[in-house]
């Protein structure tokens, strides 16, 4: 044990009552942090000598507590990712915790990767108060305050070289939801050195917190309130959600403290009119069209002034075909091109065009050929970066030597292979576009750790460079594994899983859709001559699994208009002998169809002449002698 771990034990005995009064000069600890000393002491009963080293949740568990703020997590990563670019270079890492102390998402320096996770600075660790004593997140949650907690301020003398400054988070009614915190390893002696780390946490936790709140009240009145009219669309301090009656449905922390503090208790369920100098019913002139100095409104009980400006919620008449066709009419073109109705690929496309635009990276899955790389391209096409690169990563097609400086890039000379002018990376060539990640699954481990990086700095360092260059790509990834197995089971970065499935788009295998028929329709168009598709080929396509989906759909109509080339019908002759093999297999079709029947007629008209059914049919004779085998039609013996 060192000495400054004995002087904090002795420090925090002296305070807790077990030892003797500190010397003369001894600096003693502020109130926040002294309550926190003799919770831990008299209320959680941790052991000042005790020195525990930090608590990593196993990945399970960590899941666990992730699943219960599915959506928190996704709104707040943007928040989390901005920070980081903020103060990174002081060398802090963020964190956004659980209100149970547990962190759900964490973003730090991959070359610090293993210091940070002894130190607690990491995914899955525990950092409530009864367990890891005095802490940034254990003591907001404990006090429910904006804190630094620097060095000595520490209870267990394990974390005294840290410095932790966490804020909380609060759902829309009022109740603890997350704590954002960002700490250092080792800082200044000061804990004034801390106060914009503070300021800064406070921000971002905010931020965090009103879109979270936007979210859950999209569908009804949401008023902004701010002591300047300049600020009150742009930056509210407070925000109210009210619902279709007027009354108080939710609220941010600080809209929760400033009406609390007006009217004693909880505001949830009061008429607006109750709370503020205007009506419910003229909300109508704190809209948009009204100048922002023109929206002044004052609290009833203290007369207090604050400009005020009111989002009502959206239309919602007309009849549900009319919603639908308003939400459809909201999908760009690229985006709807690709179904035909069907309700699960419908539901992903809408979720993939509120995306388009923003900064979320998003993981699509799906079967092997089941159109991955076609959601790609079309959201990039719909998206503000059309006009910039698309660049397509076959993470599982590129060798294990290659991929790195494929990926990356590499200088002159760099290593042996090296292109003698070097090479520019796929990262730095979809600058400005869309970089689409195919089979990420199976990316090597050591590779995973630099793309993380790209991903959290957005700057990529070519192989044999000292210069990183800044690059901007909205990443889009794809696989057909289960990324969270492999996670579990080491084959893949758990961290990188969460920086990659900012939002997941999962795609329905092809023998799901209910618009194969479309689909069909829509390829055989794509023809040079069109063909038209018989009743027995259209069944024998229904009733197929299509094990390569799309992929597969795609060469059987290609092959298929190929051999009707001559007769503008595909029939069951027309389509490839291993699909009609496993359409009969499946009970499909039978062997003898009309078509059979009919090719049958033709034969025994012209006397088993094929040449001369070949001429009147406009095919080929050994066209004709595949529908036979095809058909089980036999000549029968001669004489």
């Amino acid at each position: 044990m060192q000495e400054a771990q004995r002087e904090h034990i002795s420090a925090v005995m002296r305070l807790a009552g077990d030892a003797l009064p500190p010397p003369p000069g001894a600096e003693s600890p502020d109130a926040l942090i002294r309550d926190s000393w003799l919770r831990c002491v008299h209320q959680h009963r941790l052991d000042p000598t005790r020195m525990q080293e930090a608590v990593i949740l196993p990945q399970q568990r960590v899941r666990e507590h992730q699943e219960r703020l599915d959506e928190l997590l996704r709104i707040a990563r943007h928040g989390l990712e901005s920070l980081y670019q903020q103060v990174a270079g002081m060398g802090y890492c963020v964190l956004l915790t659980d209100a149970r102390g547990v962190t759900v998402d964490f973003i730090g320096d991959l070359q610090l990767d293993a210091t940070l996770r002894r130190a607690g600075l990491y995914l899955g660790s525990d950092w409530s108060e009864h367990h890891a004593g005095t802490c940034g997140v254990g003591t907001a949650i404990a006090s429910g305050q904006a804190l630094t907690v620097h060095q000595g301020d520490h209870f267990d003398a394990t974390h005294i070289p840290l410095t932790c400054t966490a804020a909380p988070v609060y759902d829309p009614l009022g109740r603890l939801n997350a704590i954002l915190d960002i700490s250092a390893l080792t800082s200044p002696q000061a804990k004034t050195s801390q106060h914009l780390a503070l300021q800064l946490v406070k921000v971002y936790a905010q931020r965090v917190e009103n879109a979270n709140f936007l979210r859950c009240y999209r569908n009804d009145w949401v008023l902004k309130l701010h002591p300047s009219p300049e600020f009150v669309e742009i930056s509210p301090d407070h925000l109210l959600a009210l619902d279709a009656a007027g009354r108080i449905v939710g609220h941010n922390r600080a809209a929760q403290l400033l009406l609390q503090a007006e009217h004693g208790s909880s505001v949830l369920g009061l008429p607006f009119g109750q709370l503020f100098s205007a009506r419910f019913d003229e909300l109508g002139r704190f809209m948009r069209a009204m100048p922002g100095d023109r929206r002044a409104v004052t609290l009833a009980r203290s007369g207090r002034v604050l400009f005020l400006h009111a989002v009502p919620p959206p239309s919602r008449w007309g009849s549900p075909d009319a919603s639908a066709q308003a939400v459809d009419a909201a999908v760009p073109p690229a985006l709807a091109a690709l179904s035909g109705g069907d309700p699960a690929l419908d539901r992903a496309i809408h979720r993939a065009a509120r995306l388009l635009d923003t900064p979320v990276s998003v993981l699509i899955t799906g079967e092997t050929g089941s159109g991955k790389e076609v959601l790609a391209k079309a959201m990039h096409a719909a998206s503000q970066r059309a006009r910039q690169p698309f660049v397509a990563v076959n993470c599982a097609a590129i060798p294990e030597t290659l991929i790195e400086s494929e990926l990356f890039g590499h200088l002159p000379g760099s290593f042996s292979g090296a292109l003698p002018k070097g090479k520019r990376g796929l990262i730095q060539e979809a600058d400005g576009g869309t970089l689409f990640l195919d089979e990420i699954g199976d990316m090597p481990l050591a590779l995973q750790a630099r793309l993380l990086r790209v991903l959290a700095e957005r700057e990529v360092l070519p192989i044999g460079a000292t210069r990183a260059h800044k690059v901007d790509v909205r990443v889009i990834a794809a696989t057909h594994a289960d990324l969270r197995r492999r996670a579990r089971d080491g084959a893949f970065r758990d961290d990188l899983y969460y920086r990659l499935a900012g939002a997941h788009l999962e795609l329905p295998p092809l023998r799901q859709r209910r618009d194969l028929a479309w689909l069909v329709q829509r390829m055989l168009r794509e023809q040079a001559r069109p063909p038209q598709l018989s009743a027995e080929a259209e069944h024998c396509l229904r009733h197929h699994d299509w094990p390569g989906n799309l992929r597969e759909l795609r060469n059987v109509l290609d092959y298929a208009a190929a051999m009707a080339a001559g007769s503008g019908v595909i029939g069951l002759a027309e389509l490839p002998d291993a699909l009609l093999s496993r359409g009969e297999a499946a009970g499909a079709a039978p062997a003898l169809s009309p078509e059979g029947q009919l090719l049958l007629q033709y034969l025994r008209a012209a006397r088993w002449n094929v040449s001369a059914v070949a001429h009147q049919l406009g095919v080929t004779r050994m066209t004709v002698y595949r529908r036979m085998k095809r058909w089980g039609i036999h000549e029968p013996p001669r004489g």
